[in-house]
């Protein structure tokens, strides 16, 4: 059952939120050719505890690192190691913090130098997505409502979306209730109340939505080896609409009108 966050709990998710958008700004300039993945987790380590929070990955579940890395095909939970980004990479970074005992989580998938053209609309189309999502977030909406958004406008471009791994609730913990699929019927699932708060994101392949886990037990890449794209922010539920919290709250005036 998701639970409502009060408005001071939302300012404390405000500024965790904010701290890993920020760390993700950070982390695309850095992820350029020769750069190691492990060196763009050292950053992100850096930059959170810097900013007095703490990463809330690492050793999450077992979890080795602060940042997760995935590159190209990989989809979600890559681990930063010693391999180097090469020209033309896409590499998807997540990210999470802790700030006060409540959490921050949003990913984006940035292009490495140059990218191609497929690449450069795999990224368009699944922000676009994740935003077609995030419009759903009204008060009385449903659950369903948020992964049918995502689910046509990606494959209203042809692509396939993951079906494995979903959006979450999010606040004290990490993952809380309710699961936020990225596909299905709208209409259905729980419903949004204000108060509740939401980790959504996407996942989008250019090929088919299958995949498989590695034997390191937490790297997921496509089965068929295609393009897979991944953009994730935490979202509240507000009588007025969705409230982006790395973002300042856009309802001010409405709210003082």
């Amino acid at each position: 059952m998701s639970v409502q966050k009060s408005s001071g709990e939302l300012q404390k998710m405000h500024r965790a939120c904010r701290i890993v958008v920020e760390t993700l700004g950070a982390l695309a300039e850095a992820a350029q050719p020769g750069v190691k993945t492990k060196e763009l987790d050292r950053i992100a380590h850096e930059r959170i505890r810097k900013a007095g929070a703490k990463p809330a990955f690492l050793g999450y579940r077992g979890y080795p690192a602060t940042l997760c890395i995935s590159v190209n095909e990989e989809v979600v939970h890559g681990i930063p190691g010693e391999r180097k980004l090469r020209e033309g990479d896409i590499v998807g970074l997540d990210l999470g913090c802790v700030v006060d005992g409540f959490y921050g989580d949003a990913a984006r998938t940035v292009g490495v130098g140059q990218i191609s053209s497929q690449a450069r609309r795999l990224l368009e189309v699944t922000e676009q997505a994740l935003h077609q999502g995030i419009a759903q977030c009204g008060p009385g909406r449903r659950v369903g409502d948020i992964g049918h958004a995502v689910q046509k406008h990606a494959e209203a471009h042809g692509y396939s979306v993951v079906r494995e791994f979903v959006g979450h609730g999010i606040g004290t913990n990490l993952h809380e209730e309710p699961q936020v699929p990225n596909y299905g019927p709208a209409g259905r699932r729980e419903r949004l109340v204000s108060g509740m708060c939401l980790a959504i994101e996407p996942m989008v392949n250019v090929g088919r939505p299958d995949v498989r886990v590695l034997d390191d037990d937490w790297t997921a890449v496509t089965v068929d080896g295609s393009l897979s794209a991944h953009f994730e922010l935490t979202v509240a539920v507000t009588p007025e609409g969705p409230w982006i919290l790395s973002e300042p709250y856009p309802y001010a005036e409405a709210r003082h009108a």
